[in-house]
């Protein structure tokens, strides 16, 4: 009786190993879902953020595509990852659905991140003066490029008072994309708080519309008091877009005078594909791509948790 049991148990188990997929004999067990990273769906951002996902050592990228490679490009995943190309804008509210995110500047500075305190990675930016195709810019529709009260506010940019204001407010998240004296620095942070409200009475001054994307373009507040200190009798009116696909429509449809949200690469691919008669007027700010995640605390915990992927 107990050899009829036993070779019914035998027999039982081998059937069981036929029906299951794991746990007999040398069966693998089911990888582990892969962890979503959240980068921006539009193209020169999501360029960018592969960049930024290979050199933070998640994936592999055929040097080919240089500055601008695609999803296509990616030649290997080294962990077990799922990159989900999201709207740059929801990127920062949808960042507990995903592992990790990528977020520029732009979008992150309005929730609190501060790159060098929550970020796991920043992306590299080159200094000023130096070839950057992420640089950031004011553009202007291609016959406006020798406006004399464009070159007046691009003067009134590309000052010290901004470059201060710009790294002292925004918390290392922008970064001034022109020449400044690092050592020079004398704006109390009174002043700074006093400049992120500043407003100019309009009246009897040349009004030009500026088109922007996110909330902190408060910049442009401190470029504004330069160019009253400056007697320049002109006044910044911001237009906010809820879109980057917005503003370099709008301004070669006439609608604003200028724009100041985008990337030397992201303007060039919107002139190629859309045809827009519109170029650089200026350089800006570097506003670096960094991985957030509500997760994870590190670069090595997360990866850790998305494991190796075994060739």
């Amino acid at each position: 009786m107990k050899k009829t049991i036993t070779v019914l148990l035998s027999v039982l188990l081998a059937f069981g190993c036929l029906f299951t997929l794991t746990g007999c004999g040398s069966k693998e067990e089911k990888p582990a879902e892969a962890v979503k990273i959240g980068i921006p769906d539009d193209g020169t951002n999501q360029s960018r953020a592969i960049k930024l996902l290979e050199t933070a050592g998640f994936i592999t990228v055929d040097p080919e595509a240089g500055y601008t490679p695609e999803l296509k490009d990616i030649t290997a995943y080294l962990y077990n990852v799922e990159i989900v190309p999201t709207t740059a804008n929801t990127l920062p509210s949808t960042l507990e659905d995903y592992g990790a995110s990528t977020i520029n500047g732009t979008y992150a500075i309005p929730v609190g991140l501060v790159p060098s305190k929550d970020a796991l990675i920043i992306e590299s930016q080159a200094g000023a003066g130096q070839e950057n195709p992420y640089v950031n810019i004011i553009a202007c529709r291609s016959e406006d490029i020798d406006n004399p009260v464009f070159k007046t506010i691009t003067e009134a940019f590309q000052t010290q008072t901004v470059a201060e204001f710009m790294l002292k407010f925004y918390n290392e998240a922008y970064f001034p994309a022109f020449e400044y004296d690092a050592a020079a620095f004398t704006l109390t942070d009174e002043e700074i708080n006093a400049l992120a409200t500043y407003t100019t009475d309009k009246e009897g001054k040349t009004v030009v519309k500026v088109g922007v994307c996110g909330a902190s373009n408060q910049h442009w507040y401190a470029c504004q008091k330069v160019l009253d200190d400056m007697g320049a009798n002109i006044a910044i009116e911001l237009v906010e877009f809820d879109a980057y696909t917005l503003p370099n429509e709008a301004l070669a449809n006439g609608e604003i005078d200028l724009n100041s949200f985008q990337h030397k690469a992201f303007l060039a691919n919107e002139v190629t594909n859309k045809g827009y008669n519109v170029t650089v007027l200026s350089d800006t700010l570097m506003a670096p791509l960094s991985l957030y995640s509500k997760k994870y605390t590190s670069l090595d915990a997360l990866k850790e948790a998305a494991g190796t992927v075994n060739e």
